[in-house]
């Protein structure tokens, strides 16, 4: 009868003499082609799962076919220990979070272990530990050094059941947190950011370089964003020398300027709002404040109508291209933290302005002749410009040209490039993490 084949016993032999051999182990100096392969560093927050054992397999996989072809493979392993998962998992088992982590590290470690999986053991770190965060900060202070590390009050995701700030990567669809499940708030708190908007032209231009699917490479484009266009000045009736900043990438459509809009989170929102509309303007900023960036900015009103979402704020803007006053309104889909927080809005070349000028009874001026078979709504493509005034006739980027110029001389304005991609706000409220 054959004997049982005791796995266990077979992979502890063959692990141990594995680690005696030092079979995994790179040095510094090692002559061969190297080449480095980083698997994610796990957070200590509980046990082992399957999710480990399938990110850490993908990666022993390209670790052992890197040192077949003769590479200096080096591999190492550490610990995400600090963060929100730590101190939340450290919290409900009621413990200090550096004991906690320690012990949870010691479990996840010799369950990783098991695996047999190429590590160099002897590259261990751990995020929380003296000696890392020594190295944490120094980076930090060079980044500030550089001007590439700055404090700025912003407005930020704050989820009440954790009690800190939010990325928006970690804000669910409904709003709510992906960790607690609470609703998401919105508020102002003063924040340390990373200016990665300085590489936002370097970023993009990397993409098309970049081996991923085209999807996923257009993705990435429209998160970074960039768009070209031009800001200018919109006088505000009755109070000399106060003027709405806005931002457009079709600065040619001003003659189509039937109103402005303005983010609940501007600056000059108070001074807008007339004693009639208070109530009004206070009840859509509410109403904002409680919903997530995702929810605003949808194409769709997901069950609250445009009726809902804008305000009049009862002040009025002159469009430098006809000296007509507009009316400015409030709305959450716009975003305080994109461009300058306000917008001219063309109904006729744009679908949401469309629809918020039809609930609004807002008139609509067409600028550019649509084709002969257009159903009618906004139509944003190419075409001749009509009901332009020194416009007219001329093709759309003819014109875009034309009406930079014009607010250049009449509208304070320039030329400007807008990235969607925002600056990376790190500060977070917790005790647990690099001082």
């Amino acid at each position: 009868m054959a004997r049982p084949f005791d796995v266990v016993e077979l992979e502890s032999k063959w692990q141990q003499r594995w680690r005696e051999s030092g079979l995994y182990e790179v040095d510094n100096d090692d002559p061969r082609e190297r080449f480095y392969a980083l698997c994610m560093y796990p957070y200590p927050s509980g046990a082992a799962h399957q999710g480990h054992v399938r990110n850490y397999t993908f990666g022993d996989l390209v670790v052992r076919y890197q040192t077949m072809l003769g590479k200096a493979v080096l591999s190492p392993f550490g610990f995400d220990s600090f963060g929100l998962p730590a101190e939340n998992a450290a919290i409900k088992a009621g413990s200090h979070p550096r004991i906690f982590t320690d012990q949870r590290i010691e479990e996840l470690k010799s369950s990783v272990q098991k695996l047999g999986a190429v590590y160099d053991w002897r590259r261990e770190v751990h995020s929380h530990d003296p000696e890392y965060i020594k190295n944490s900060q120094l980076i930090f202070l060079k980044f500030f050094e550089a001007g590439l590390a700055y404090r700025a009050n912003a407005p930020v995701n704050w989820c009440p059941g954790c009690a800190t700030v939010l990325a928006n990567e970690q804000v669910n669809g409904d709003g709510t947190c992906d960790r607690s499940g609470d609703l998401v708030e919105r508020k102002n708190l003063e924040q340390w950011f990373f200016k990665i908007t300085d590489y936002a032209d370097e970023l993009l231009n990397e993409v098309d370089g970049l081996e991923w699917p085209e999807r996923v490479k257009t993705m990435q484009r429209n998160w970074i964003g960039r768009s070209e266009g031009a800001e200018f000045a919109l006088s505000v009736e009755g109070q000399p020398g106060v003027a709405l900043r806005v931002f457009t990438t079709r600065p040619d459509t001003g003659f189509g300027v039937t109103y402005a809009v303005v983010a609940p989170e501007h600056e000059l929102l108070s001074l807008l709002t007339t004693p009639e509309q208070a109530s009004a303007v206070s009840e859509l900023v509410e109403r904002a404040r409680g919903a997530s960036e995702l929810e605003r900015t949808a194409s769709s009103d997901s069950g609250a109508g445009l009726d809902k979402r804008g305000a009049f704020t009862g002040s009025y803007v002159i469009n430098p291209f006809t000296g007509d006053k507009v009316p400015v309104y409030v709305a959450d889909y716009v975003l305080g933290t994109y461009g300058t927080g306000a917008i001219m809005a063309v109904p006729a070349e744009d679908e949401r302005d469309f629809a918020f000028a039809q609930v609004h009874g807002l008139p609509v001026v067409r600028t550019v002749a649509p084709p002969e078979d257009f159903a009618g709504g906004a139509y944003a493509g190419a075409g001749v410009k009509i009901n332009s005034g020194f416009l007219d006739g001329l093709d759309v980027d003819a014109a875009k040209k034309a009406a930079i110029e014009f607010v250049v001389k009449n509208a304070a304005g320039e030329s400007k490039v807008n990235f969607r991609l925002r600056d990376w706000l790190v500060s977070r409220q917790r005790f647990w993490g690099c001082p």
